[in-house]
């Protein structure tokens, strides 16, 4: 499913294909820019898949055998240990290296309280609905032993 929504398909791949096939999103994203969350999460399969595009810049279709050029820059997210997936064979080495050319590691919330007031008042506003915020609830946030999620 991953491979279909990522690479797109040609008609009658599967059941329930589209008529005339179907763009995947790297292919929408020709010429621009592809974010790919929770990417400690994908299967060896897509991960092979995936450096395939990194490495020739080309995809093909499932089920098709025309390959197609593009230009996509690429933009990932995880919270997963990279590095000990590696270890223990559940990402591809390869691939990490072609991703990590910009890391940009955000330390969690516990390491950064002075966030805290700027994330509440970010929020508010974004909402926008107007909400005064008490003192004691500001405090209460300041101190809350906020939980690390990373390597879950």
């Amino acid at each position: 499913m991953l491979e279909s929504e990522l690479f797109g398909y040609e008609e009658g791949t599967f059941t329930g294909a589209q008529k005339g096939g179907k763009k995947g999103l790297f292919e929408l994203a020709d010429n621009g820019t592809i974010f790919l969350d929770e990417i400690g999460d994908i299967s060896l399969t897509v991960q092979s898949h995936l450096l395939r595009v990194l490495q020739e810049g080309e995809i093909r279709r499932i089920g098709g055998g025309r390959i197609i050029p593009i230009n996509v820059r690429v933009i990932t997210a995880t919270n997963k240990d990279l590095q000990g997936k590696i270890r223990d064979g559940s990402f591809r080495s390869d691939l990490f290296y072609r991703l990590n050319v910009l890391n940009l590691c955000i330390p969690p919330l516990i390491e950064r309280r002075g966030d805290i007031p700027l994330l509440i008042k970010h929020i508010i506003t974004k909402s926008g609905k107007w909400v005064k915020v008490e003192q004691d609830v500001l405090e209460y946030f300041m101190q809350y032993e906020w939980p690390e999620i990373y390597g879950n």
